[in-house]
């Protein structure tokens, strides 16, 4: 044989050798927690809901979003373009033997329901639903009309502080529902603890995935007078975001305000100013953790929780400067009212219509 084939065959060998070694050169523990993500079509780029849960499960190994060491070993994450692919992408996880496996939002109630109640031993979390009925489903639901209810308040206080005659607000939602009614409703109550008269505008898009809609809607409620939108609506709310970038560039003094994820970054129009006036901050990675931890302490257990503004399961953003101290200050006496009992928000619209002076024509919907 040619020693020179030999001889690069030696190399290439030693070359994969190396290869595979540094592959595997991550020190993994023995009790090492494996976990699947499962998210919807926008995935966990979706700088919103999707984006919390993955940053949870980045804290609890340790990495980070730009060198995540241990994905693909400890855990990973898997998008379905469509709904029907929710099934099959549950059982997918349950047959590679995850550890915990999570599903984001309620469009995947019955698709988990169906699988849990076939796979007994295999431990699932999901977030936004507290009505299945697999006790191997942990179930994680938020007080969002408590969260927001504080940037009803900031968005109101701010265009107070504005001077703003007559203000109105806006609210676009994704897929109408219960779990997003919490998120309107909340603030609604708490623009009319400030504004008591306030117009509120709503629209639904139906969508999680389309921010072209939100984004016209935005702009045709900004040309109108809205002063502040709130868009609850995954990652079709960016669209919001980015017509108020638009038109505060250009001068227009207008806001977005920003959900889950604090978006303050995503409404950065130069340097330093953020169309985004605070964002709704809706802790998933809190439950995130909690899920995980539960499994590596071998205290996993089918339960219903709510993460509310006193379990640091809601809150929101001060990044942006625009929101001034002593707005911060008037907000922060909200919350301790909120939390202390005196000021209680309601969390669905049948009850929140019996209060004085709730408009009576929302969009929102009680399932």
């Amino acid at each position: 044989m040619n020693k020179k084939i030999v001889f690069a065959g030696l190399i290439l060998i030693s070359f994969l050798m190396a290869a595979c070694q540094k592959k595997t050169a991550v020190a993994v523990p023995d009790d090492l927690v494996t976990v699947r993500l499962l998210t919807d079509a926008t995935g966990i780029d979706d700088k919103s809901f999707n984006a919390a849960a993955w940053r949870g499960i980045l804290e609890f190994y340790g990495d980070t979003w730009a060198s995540p060491s241990l994905r693909g070993i400890a855990y990973d994450v898997v998008t379905a373009q469509t709904q029907d692919m929710y099934t099959p992408n549950l059982r997918q996880a349950t047959d590679e033997g995850y550890d915990l496996i999570i599903a984001t939002g309620f469009t995947w109630d019955e698709a988990l329901d169906t699988v849990a109640a076939d796979n007994p031993g295999q431990s699932y979390m999901i977030v936004d639903v507290d009505w299945l009925q697999s006790p191997n489903i942990m179930q994680a639901v938020y007080a969002e009309h408590e969260g927001s209810y504080l940037v009803g308040v900031a968005a109101a206080l701010k265009a107070k502080e504005d001077g703003i005659a007559n203000p109105r607000f806006g609210f676009i939602g994704g897929v109408a529902g219960a779990v997003i009614t919490k998120f309107e409703v909340g603030y609604v109550q708490g623009i009319l603890s400030v504004i008591p008269n306030a117009q509120i505008v709503d629209f639904y898009v139906n969508s999680w995935g389309e921010p072209a809609l939100a984004k016209t809607q935005a702009k045709n409620w900004y040309d109108s007078g809205v002063y502040a939108i709130y868009s609850a609506a995954g990652g079709s709310g960016n669209g919001t975001i980015a017509q108020a970038k638009e038109y505060r560039a250009a001068g227009r003094n207008v806001w977005a305000i920003g959900v889950d994820s604090d978006q303050h970054e995503e409404g950065l129009y130069n340097d330093k100013d953020s169309a985004v006036l605070t964002s709704m901050l809706k802790r998933v990675e809190t439950s995130v953790i909690y899920a995980l931890n539960a499994v590596k302490n071998d205290s996993f257990n089918g339960e219903i929780i709510t993460f509310d503004l006193k379990a640091d399961g809601v809150g929101y953003s001060t990044a942006n400067s625009a929101l001034s101290k002593d707005i911060v200050n008037q907000i922060e006496d909200v919350k301790k009212q909120i939390t202390g009992g005196k000021i209680k928000v309601a969390a669905t619209l049948s009850d929140a219509m019996r209060l004085p002076g709730f408009p009576q024509n929302l969009r929102a919907i009680d399932d």
